[in-house]
């Protein structure tokens, strides 16, 4: 008896590596199709050059809001990945064309060392390693698996291996479970020194075609590096890329159709009135100025193409159109670009706001008193320079895009304009409603010490902060000056002061291939704590990520717990017990 247990058991311990191999052996495989597909993505990516724009807010401590912006950086450039991560810089700074390994650093005196953000620190973000990502580098711990949104991943721990050198990435990554593409990594850069350091991100891919992840957000935060021995640094950051396809294939379909022009025209026999007059004329000029800019902006990347947030601020304009009885032609057409910060202007009859503004703002009223101030301009006759005509005009280097573009009005042209946006919003579908605007240019005026580089423009005029809704517009058992007055008489009751003003990425998403923007469409959160309405402020990204082609879902952007998930098919990986 004793004799068949004891076989028994031998048998039993036997099969046991027999099992634990093949999963050893299919774990491995695994990770070499994550390395192998990731050196395919990094060498992909050599053929594109994507617009970057990153936004940094410095922070302070807050005895309420916890913290709150104390300062603010702004870059915008080019990046030309065929030569890893060099920018190419389109806004004015000393070092957005500096590519190093450290993100800031500086020298000076041992109490006065000075800092400086390195743009290029921030689009190596969109890399793990570009010194090489693989086995030999690296150990690989499976972790779960988990949704991010329909996507379903495989999460794994990566951490350097002994005398793997310095600025090795360390921390979680997120990898879609058909092709094995990296679609999320989150950590750091190891190896930070006294004068090289490396912050803590989140970068984001998102997919935008077969087999087509792109590097898309790229969220970095720190609350207490030390540096300079007393000095501390606490910051929040949003990087965005996109502009990676810049509307090209719509040019090129175009191009390859076959049209044909009939030998023998239709002519309408009726006497039609086809000559221009000179009024006519010069309309027509103006609005071929307008089409050259605009077309040379959305070819830059600049300008999203038509879409869904352009009707958005169609409606606007035409609610204020109908209500205060205005015939314009041409007819106001309003576009959106892409950048976040806080600007607007009118090109002729074009009405231009960045993504930035629409972002922020709190309600429809607030946006159509954005839209009232350009509208205005158009209604009072305040015309572009036609130069922009002669298409030799829009031949110019793209790096000068900024320089040579240039929309601002003079100080007594806002000033009418302002004057004319009460009158038309007297009229308005949104008279009695303008509370919140008023709250928002009030927060807006109050933060504009702490958000410089947010609110300075870089082709138009910044958001009218010294605009004066008259009395009649703004309710009456209200004090209009009281930054705690509440729009909604609940909140009166309640002493909760009003939502001003959301953070940046609060209205709009966007496609980094196409540059097409869409409304948010979020579930509602209920409660807002007040450290938690962050006006004007960088937050964290969270993507609903979708499969090209897939329907797209209307659940709130975020991750989704792999629990509410059934299962599918895909790679074997041992559980973690």
């Amino acid at each position: 008896m004793r004799i068949f247990k004891m076989e028994w058991m031998v048998l039993a311990l036997s099969v046991v590596p027999l099992y634990a191999a093949p999963q050893q052996d299919t774990l491995d495989k695994v990770v070499d199709r994550i390395v192998t597909q990731e050196q395919a993505e990094m060498n992909s990516l050599r053929q594109y050059s994507p617009l970057v724009e990153t936004y940094i807010q410095n922070l302070k401590a807050d005895k309420n809001l916890g913290t709150v912006p104390d300062g603010d950086k702004y870059f915008m450039g080019r990046a030309v990945l065929a030569k890893g991560v060099q920018l190419e810089p389109l806004t004015d700074n000393n070092n957005s064309g500096r590519v190093k390994r450290k993100v800031f650093g500086g020298l000076g005196s041992l109490f006065s060392l000075s800092m400086e953000y390195l743009p290029g620190g921030f689009l190596q973000m969109i890399y793990l390693d570009t010194n090489g990502f693989d086995k030999q580098h690296y150990k690989f711990d499976y972790v779960r698996r988990e949704f991010l949104g329909e996507v379903r991943c495989l999460v794994f721990d990566v951490t350097p291996l002994a005398k793997a050198g310095k600025g090795r990435f360390v921390g979680r990554i997120w990898v879609e479970d058909q092709d094995f593409h990296i679609v999320r990594f989150n950590g750091a850069y190891g190896g930070s020194s006294r004068s090289n350091y490396y912050f803590h991100f989140d970068s984001w891919r998102v997919n935008t075609g077969p087999n087509l992840w792109l590097p898309a957000f790229i969220y970095s935060e720190e609350s207490d590096v030390t540096y300079a021995i007393l000095k501390r640094l606490s910051f929040k950051s949003q990087t965005r890329l996109w502009g990676y396809n810049l509307g090209h294939t719509k040019q090129e379909q175009e191009l390859s159709k076959v049209l044909i022009e009939s030998p023998i025209p239709v002519k309408d026999q009726t006497i039609s009135a086809n000559d221009f007059s000179p009024v006519m004329a010069l309309r027509y000029w103006d609005r071929q100025a307008e089409d050259n800019i605009v077309d040379r902006l959305e070819r830059l990347g600049l300008l999203a193409p038509p879409g869904e947030v352009d009707k958005v601020l169609d409606t606007v304009v035409e609610n204020l159109e109908v209500t205060n009885n205005l015939d314009l032609e041409p007819e106001v057409r309003c576009r959106v670009l892409l950048t976040s910060a806080l600007e607007s202007f009118a090109i002729g009859h074009t009405i231009v706001f960045s993504r930035g503004l629409i972002d922020v703002l709190p309600d429809e009223p607030s946006l159509a008193t954005m839209v009232a101030h350009e509208l205005s301009h158009v209604v009072l006759g305040h015309r572009i320079d036609s130069q922009y005509a002669f298409s030799d005009r829009l031949l110019f280097d793209e790096k000068d895009t900024f320089r040579h573009f240039g929309f601002a009005r003079t100080d007594s042209e806002e000033q009418a304009a302002n004057n004319k946006a009460n009158e038309l919003l007297g009229k308005s579908p949104y008279k009695d409603q303008l509370i919140t605007a008023k709250l928002f240019l009030d927060a807006l005026q109050s933060r504009q010490k702490d958000i410089p580089n947010l609110i300075s423009p870089h082709l138009g005029d910044r958001v009218p902060t010294n605009m004066t809704l008259s009395s009649t517009t703004v309710p009456s058992q209200q004090r209009p000056g009281d930054p705690n007055a509440a729009a909604d008489p609940k909140q009166q009751t309640t002493g909760r002061t009003p939502l001003v003003a959301l953070p940046l990425g609060g209205r709009i998403k966007m496609d980094p291939w196409s540059d097409k923007l869409e409304m948010l469409k979020s579930k509602p959160v209920g409660a807002v704590a007040e450290r938690e309405k962050m006006p004007f402020e960088v937050t964290p990204f969270m993507l609903y990520l979708v499969r090209e082609g897939n329907n797209i879902s209307s659940a709130v952007p975020g991750a989704v717990s792999a629990d509410s998930k059934p299962a599918a098919a895909g790679a074997k990986v041992p559980q973690k017990k």
